[in-house]
């Protein structure tokens, strides 16, 4: 379900962001660059990023302590690893207004839905909990991107808990960057990201892992192309933030692990026997499916570089 409707009168007076990495800053750039906030106070571990958030004019002030960081803040972006969000949470809990919309940006939702109820309590209905699906292989303020969720799609799952008043806001907050807002539950989100983002990175790390722990692994890096560098780019993630988010996803996760690594065992076998009929059925299809997908996404494009305010071009055959 889409969450399109922008209020064009949308302005927030102060934005609070806890953790200054890629996601959170390239958030708060847009809505700056976009005139939809008065002001924006920071907070992150690391000093440095601090200053240099300050220094790149993506905030206004920081404090060495979260408290007075989110204090008076209209809305609070939580863009922090998913281990760390309850940690967040428990500090802020006491200072933030009886106004303060929360959201975050983590690829995982459940773990923080119950993070909310432990520590906010069952009836909060201010935490909008938010995935944007969109990222770079930067990271840090430095790598601060306004464009970077344009045409993107920000998954929002709302619980029965959650206003329409935050509901509302955090839509238009992502809105107003270009991008695409979809609703989804909390668990489907979950069951999908494991399938289609998470397993993958898993896949990429361990692969590579074992490759690198290869006595052979000068010549296996040596002589690699093309797939395998498209295979394992995503090997180069940040460890920190995956390792939370498979403990994060850690149910989800196990039942896609299980499903692939029963498909693989079959395959093993499919090669051992030297069946080419298995072989070029799995293959075929698989074929099928990725070229299926790659339409999808040629369509999109096309589709967002044709539309204007009022009419929607969309290509189909025949003219």
């Amino acid at each position: 379900m889409s969450r399109t409707h922008l209020d064009q009168r949308f302005y927030i007076p102060k934005v609070a962001i806890i953790g200054l990495g890629l996601i959170g800053c390239s958030w708060v750039k847009a809505l700056k660059l976009a005139g939809a906030v008065n002001s924006i106070s920071g907070y992150d571990r690391n000093l440095d990023s601090m200053q240099q958030a300050l220094q790149a004019g993506l905030i206004e002030d920081y404090s060495l302590e979260i408290t007075d960081v989110v204090k008076d803040a209209d809305l609070v972006i939580i863009s922090v690893p998913i281990l760390a969000v309850a940690s967040v949470l428990e500090q802020i809990k006491s200072a933030i207004s009886d106004k303060a919309i929360l959201t975050d940006v983590g690829s995982v939702k459940g773990c923080v839905a119950q993070n909310i109820t432990e520590i906010l309590g069952a009836d909060f209905e201010r935490f909008v909990l938010g995935h944007p699906i969109a990222g770079s292989e930067r990271s840090g303020v430095s790598a601060a991107d306004e464009n970077l969720f344009k045409h993107h799609k920000i998954i929002l799952t709302p619980e029965r808990r959650t206003s329409e008043r935050a509901l509302d806001l955090v839509a238009d907050a992502w809105n107003i960057t270009g991008a695409v807002v979809e609703l989804m539950s909390v668990q489907h989100h979950d069951e999908v990201l494991a399938a289609t983002s998470h397993l993958p990175h898993l896949l990429a790390y361990s692969l590579v892992d074992t490759l690198a722990n290869s006595h052979e692994n000068k010549d296996i890096f040596n002589y690699a192309a093309g797939g395998f560098r498209d295979f394992t780019r995503i090997a180069s993630s940040s460890p920190i933030m995956w390792r939370d988010i498979f403990v994060g996803n850690k149910e989800e996760v196990l039942k896609a692990l299980d499903l692939f690594t029963a498909d693989l065992q079959q395959l093993r076998e499919v090669v051992a026997s030297e069946d080419k009929t298995q072989m070029m059925g799995t293959f075929t299809r698989a074929k099928a499916a990725r070229d299926h997908f790659t339409k999808i996404l040629a369509r999109r494009a096309y589709v967002e570089s044709m539309t204007s305010q009022t009419v929607n071009y969309v290509a189909k055959p025949g003219g």
